[in-house]
């Protein structure tokens, strides 16, 4: 039993930007015009940054979370095995998106257009049961029984798979997106000093251009969270 409670408040803001994103997705491809091949690659691109987010942060669970929980929490064992089962069932989708996005990306295709948007529409709501029983379930547990430390490696086993420079920025502004004043604050505490500063001198914009340009053409109303 840890000494300390660990504070898990990055969890739910990591959350929100994974449920948003898969909400917008449908209307980023809906976007696109029958053969528009540099929009496809546009939003293709971004599609292709959540899913691998996505695949990291659930990779990073399976290896240091659950493993841990089920040692150390008995009780909860089928709570556990029931994240894990919820983890495969998800990988499924995300395989289906990945083997559809390179032809897509590459012709605008609008019948595999909306194939794709169909399995982003699919795995949403599984998405969304597993993220909120997670938060109300999994993280009390995590709090209590796992080490700052263990948390920590968590962390940054999810954030190797991070991308840089103006995906980085873009993954940055998604994630503050939808955080309120101390969670913004806390979460630009952790970053390195030179990131805060490269964010606040042109990281910002680049999320912003980025954001409009994926919105660009999506009906009314955007997922909540757009500009």
């Amino acid at each position: 039993m840890p000494d300390e409670q660990v504070d898990t408040w990055v969890m739910p803001v990591v959350h929100r930007a994974f449920r948003r994103t898969f909400r917008a997705a449908p209307l980023w491809i809906g976007s696109v015009a029958a053969g528009d091949r540099e929009r496809a690659e546009f939003v293709g691109h971004h599609l292709k940054l959540v899913v691998d987010g996505l695949h990291h942060h659930h990779s990073s669970e399976d290896d240091l979370l659950w493993p841990v929980l089920l040692q150390r929490v008995t009780l909860h064992t089928e709570l556990v095995h029931r994240m894990e089962a919820q983890h495969k069932q998800l990988h499924v989708s995300l395989e289906r998106i990945n083997t559809l996005l390179p032809g897509w990306r590459a012709t605008g295709d609008v019948v595999t257009g909306r194939e794709l948007a169909g399995e982003f529409e699919m795995a949403a709501p599984v998405l969304n049961e597993h993220l909120a029983e997670e938060e109300s379930e999994i993280l009390p547990l995590a709090s209590a029984h796992v080490t700052q430390a263990e948390w920590d490696a968590m962390g940054e086993q999810a954030r190797s798979g991070s991308p840089k420079g103006r995906d980085g920025f873009f993954g940055l502004g998604e994630l503050m997106q939808d955080t309120n004043p101390k969670e913004r604050a806390l979460f630009l505490a952790e970053l390195p000093a030179p990131v805060r500063i490269m964010w606040r001198l042109f990281g910002k914009g680049i999320h912003e251009r980025t954001r409009e340009k994926l919105y660009a053409g999506v009906p009314q109303p955007h997922p909540n969270g757009h500009p």
